[in-house]
């Protein structure tokens, strides 16, 4: 027996070696390897799989208010390290299929036996290609093509090839290998699903909508899992809507709806809501529309879809003009944020248009603000918001200046009895505010007060260190406030904190004398504190009409130009207007009124301030431009773009005087113009070239203020924030440290033809002894100074050399006193202004 029994396991043990090899095709051997391939290496790599796909899953967050990708997974495309995997179940997955390829294949004589290697290969391109390794995931795909013509895989070989081509941005050649397998291949139904997708998905990134509709809809009607079906009829409908047809539209999000349970809710209320938005207010039922919307708010399964339920709502009321009902909606879908940034950003920037509508202007900033948290920044969106909302800082400026203005002229021009009167009725109210506002906190005290034994928490506001509590008299008061505030009113007495002790604030007429004292006494209930400040003298009162008409000008221009809010922009032309406003700011306000009307195509009042333009400023160059519309301003003698060009070449010429004085003409004449920044740019260096590096800093930081939105102004301040600090210094370096001298000569201002006579006679000197590394140049240095200077020295010494080399030639005998001065201290005095200082130092 025990023979038999050795025989036996001898004769297994040569069974399952025999079974163990890969190079010879037998039965036995076959389904040995596809069962060993099946049931231990492909499954625990297909369980990776499913992993690492349901964390893609979890982590993906759909964007509705773009056309959906056909798969619901976002993939990080960035480029890894060759053989370096970004997620760990699709590194384990890989290396099951490499495991079960490497043990388990069977190609002998150029066949594969193992039905399970196609299968491998399968799962070796797809952890590869949700890896974002998508070139290695190709050859997987490809090899499956290549070596198994016959494999049950093949059809899906090729749709996975066709999507990774796609991630790979080769729409062109996924979907000829797409189209040339609908044509020669009978595919089975989840294989048209899938495939039909991937077309679409090709055609919409190529922007082909109308090529990629009816595979999207082969997708929908061919797809089993009902979350895809779901999916694809929703990208349907967007594919519909891109294209205009909202009925059409409308039908495909219906079968969305009808799916109900059968697939995610997500699909089912942005359907509603992209019907929502295809709403026709005019031809459709409004009453049925809001009953519905208000069906889906109720619905608790809804709960985490109200962001978009309330923001829908909100568009609603917006679009019936109850726009405070709209601003309840907009304002409950931002406190019902559940991720969509897109949305909260759209919550804010209607509720930011909303405010600038009714001019808020500064609650519509920080509402414009919030937008911009929510944008992708750098995206187009964010710098079409941001520009908006830079813009928004010159409104607020001057709506307020006009606002604020307005008001102190319309006080001004009262008689002082209507003064008196306006002023007492203001402080009263203000004084009744007051006592109001006392007798609530009194009474909130009291409620305080009646609680037995206040449960009051330690707030450890007791800084270590700090100075004793009595000493600061703020902290006393801010003492003595919140006592009141947690026990009441108490007197200083033993068991002060029964309730028993409490003091009675029955008697509210005591609580209004106990505030009368403090009002009486404070300059903002007193009338007379208000007469005092209203101005009148005709100076004064003058200027303040100036900044408001200027104020008013500037928005006209800024609504017109930055914000395209034409109407607002001729409300406020026109106030101008009426203003009876200096000459300079009538002419601009015309004509900009004139092409305002144009826009708003208002013939009857773009003809009449054409005329006037024409009739009553007919040598002006606005007239000029309404008589030839066609002329090129660039070349035009009048514009300011030829005047700022003819400008620059003073500037060239070192006639800073004349720029300084031209520019500030210029400025003054076209004022509003864009060439103002770029005239105020130019004036600053004039002014830091003449008058040096302080002069230029206050000329700059007044440019950066003014015109921050301008690029002038922004390189004003780059230039005030990132060089100026750079050229502060005003020590002079030791010359030792120089390699690089000048040789100058001074000049008056009145000198100016002696200098021009010495430049040329150096000029000849230098061209005599052949010094071709030397030259000679006429610098300005002050309004009262020039410099004649030579330039291209080694050395303080060669320098001096030089010059007194020339003093002593008989042809040129150059006597004129000079100095030496290294090209760093040369650099330092004109910008600093400082000859005189550095002087003093060599003497």
């Amino acid at each position: 027996m025990k023979s038999i029994y050795k025989i036996t396991i001898f004769l297994l043990a040569v069974i399952v070696l025999a079974a163990c090899s890969r190079k010879k095709n037998t039965f036995l051997n076959r389904n040995a390897h596809a069962v060993s391939a099946e049931y231990n290496a492909l499954y625990n790599g297909g369980v990776a799989y499913d992993q690492g796909k349901e964390t893609l899953s979890l982590t993906y967050r759909d964007n509705f208010w773009e056309i959906l990708p056909v798969e619901r997974i976002e993939l990080n495309e960035e480029n890894a390290l060759p053989g370096q995997s970004k997620d760990a179940n699709f590194n384990k997955a890989e290396e099951k299929a490499v495991k079960a390829i490497q043990k388990h294949a069977m190609y002998i004589d150029g066949k594969e036996y193992n039905p399970q290697i196609d299968e491998a290969y399968m799962l070796l391109g797809k952890s590869r290609y949700y890896d974002s390794r998508f070139i290695p995931a190709l050859d997987a795909f490809n090899f499956i093509l290549d070596k198994y013509p016959t494999s049950n895989n093949i059809n899906n070989a090729k749709v996975w090839k066709a999507k990774t081509n796609i991630r790979l941005s080769n729409e062109e050649g996924a979907l000829e290998s797409l189209q040339k397998m609908f044509k020669e291949e009978a595919l089975e139904e989840d294989v048209v699903g899938d495939a039909a997708a991937m077309m679409a998905q090709a055609y919409i990134n190529l922007d082909s909508i109308a090529e990629a509709l009816p595979y999207m809809k082969m997708a929908a009607s061919n797809s089993r899992d009902k979350e895809l079906k779901g999916r694809y009829l929703y990208i349907k409908g967007q594919l519909y809507n891109q294209l205009g047809l909202k009925d059409s539209a409308n039908m495909a999000f219906d079968e969305v709806i009808d799916l109900n349970r059968k697939s995610p809710r997500v699909y089912m209320i942005n359907a509603y809501i992209e019907k929502a938005k295809n709403f026709d207010y005019d031809k459709e039922d409004r009453v049925a529309f809001l009953e519905l919307l208000q069906d889906l708010e109720e619905d608790r399964e809804n709960r985490p879809f109200l962001d978009k339920i309330y923001h829908q709502i909100g568009e609603y009321y917006r679009v019936n003009k109850s726009i405070d009902t709209a601003v309840t909606y907009y304002n409950k879908s931002i406190q019902s944020y559940k991720e969509d940034r897109v949305l909260q950003s759209k919550n804010y920037q209607t509720l930011a248009e909303i405010n600038f509508d009714h001019a808020e202007y500064k609650i519509a900033g920080a509402y414009y603000d919030s937008t911009l948290t929510n944008l992708e920044e750098k995206s187009r969106p964010w710098r079409r918001i941001k520009k908006k909302r830079e813009n928004l800082d010159d409104v607020i400026k001057y709506e307020d200046i006009a606002t604020t203005n307005d008001s102190i002229i319309r006080i001004a021009n009262m008689s002082e009895t209507e003064q008196r009167t306006f002023f007492t009725e203001y402080t009263e109210k203000l004084k009744a505010q007051a006592i109001k506002d006392s007798i609530a906190n009194a009474e909130t005290a009291e409620g305080i007060a009646n609680q037995e034994f206040y449960n009051k928490k330690e707030t450890g506001t007791t800084k270590p260190g700090g100075k004793f509590y009595f000493y600061t008299a703020s902290t006393v008061s801010y003492g003595k406030q919140e006592f009141r505030k947690i026990w009441g009113e108490r007197k200083l007495e033993d068991n002060w904190r029964r309730s028993s002790k409490q003091s009675s604030l029955e008697n509210i007429d005591d609580i209004v004398v106990a505030t009368e004292n403090p009002i009486s006494k404070n300059e903002i209930y007193n009338v007379e504190s208000y007469l005092s400040r209203i101005p009148k003298e005709k100076v004064v009162i003058d200027s303040i009409v100036k900044d408001r008409n200027f104020a008013y000008y500037q928005l006209g221009l800024i609504y017109k130009e930055k914000f395209k809010e034409y109407n607002l922009a001729a409300n406020r032309l026109e106030t101008l207007l009426g203003y009876q406003p200096e000459e300079r700011l009538v002419l601009p306000s015309k004509y900009n009124l004139y092409k305002i009307y144009e826009i708003l195509e208002n013939n009857a009042l773009a003809t009449q301030y054409k005329n006037d333009v024409l009739n009553n400023h007919s040598d002006s160059r606005y007239a000029e431009i309404l008589r030839n519309p066609n002329s090129s301003l660039a070349t035009d003698e009048s514009s300011p773009e030829f005047k700022y060009k003819a400008l620059y070449k003073d500037f060239e010429a070192s006639r800073y005087q004349q720029v300084i004085d031209k520019a500030d003409e210029y400025i003054t004449i076209y004022n509003g113009n864009d060439i103002v920044p770029k005239l105020e740019l130019l004036k600053a260096t004039a002014i830091g070239r003449q008058q040096g590096f302080e002069a230029y800093k206050k000329a700059l930081n007044f440019i950066s203020l003014t015109y921050p939105n301008d690029d002038e102004g922004k390189q004003a301040q780059d230039i005030y924030t990132n060089v100026l600090p750079k050229l502060a210094d005003t020590a002079f370096v030791n010359d030792e440290e120089s390699s690089s001298f000048k040789l100058v000569y001074q000049f008056r201002a009145d000198e100016q033809q002696a200098a021009t006579d010495l430049e040329k006679k150096l000029e000849k000197a230098i061209a005599f002894y052949k010094y071709t590394n030397m030259d000679v140049s006429l610098d300005f240095y002050t309004p009262g100074v020039v410099f004649v200077v030579v330039h291209g020295l080694n050395t303080k010494l060669g320098a001096r050399g030089f010059g007194e080399q020339l003093k002593d030639h008989k042809d040129y005998k150059i006597l004129k006193e000079h100095f030496e001065i290294s090209t760093p201290n040369y650099k330092t005095i004109q910008i600093h202004k400082n000859l005189d200082a550095y002087l003093n130092t060599k003497a």
